[in-house]
């Protein structure tokens, strides 16, 4: 997952804004407590994510993957006064400690954290949103990108997490499902001529998809 050396990685983190304090929480509690920490989006990515949200000032807001609630927290900074989040996770066991962080935060009336199947979930929502933020299980990106595409106002994103896997996504010799399904995810971005878009590589990929029309 580390695509530059150590030094310059402490570099970058120590000339990026800081984390709020309870961000600093959860990331803390996170790796001493949570299976898999390395699913949380961190300091550098959580700023860059709170950068891109504050750019946009999104209306409304859908997370796709919640696990422990840091990066929902970090695309709520951007959100207008009156705007909403709405955060998907099927994992239950985490629920108390997620609602926790929330109920502590500022935006805990900005965000509706809902448990169970997101693809149950997505086909019943109504909004329009201005951000879609897809960083859940790997073998439905596709389905989750179709199923939010026409629920993105144009001129709207869909950013998705985890893109590179770790590296994995450039060698050909790696074809285990996962990374399949991710080279799948890269390429239809690529191709579809509804958006534009950018793969950033910061932390373990951001694929980045602007929609210009339907």
């Amino acid at each position: 997952m580390e695509f530059i050396a150590e030094e310059l990685d402490n570099y970058v983190c120590a000339h990026t804004s800081e984390e709020s304090e309870l961000l600093k929480k959860i990331n803390r509690e996170t790796h001493l407590e949570v299976l898999q920490p390395r699913m949380l989006s961190g300091h550098f990515q959580g700023r860059v994510l709170s950068m891109f949200s504050k750019m946009i000032q999104p209306e409304r807001i859908l997370e796709i993957g919640t696990y422990t609630g840091y990066s929902a927290l970090c695309l709520a900074e951007g959100l207008n006064q009156s705007g909403k989040l709405i955060t998907i996770d099927v994992n239950e066991e985490l629920e108390t400690r997620v609602r926790n962080y929330f109920q502590n935060s500022e935006f805990k009336e900005q965000i509706e954290y809902r448990i169970g199947d997101a693809m149950k979930i997505i086909p019943e929502l109504s909004q329009q949103f201005d951000i879609v933020f897809i960083d859940a299980d790997k073998m439905n990106y596709i389905n989750y990108y179709n199923l939010v595409f026409s629920k993105v106002k144009i001129g709207g994103y869909i950013i998705a997490d985890n893109v590179l896997w770790s590296g994995k996504v450039a060698d050909e010799s790696k074809k285990d499902k996962d990374t399949e399904l991710l080279r799948a995810y890269n390429l239809l971005n690529q191709n579809d001529s509804r958006v534009e878009n950018v793969l950033f590589p910061i932390r373990d990929g951001l694929m980045i998809a602007r929609k210009i029309k339907d």
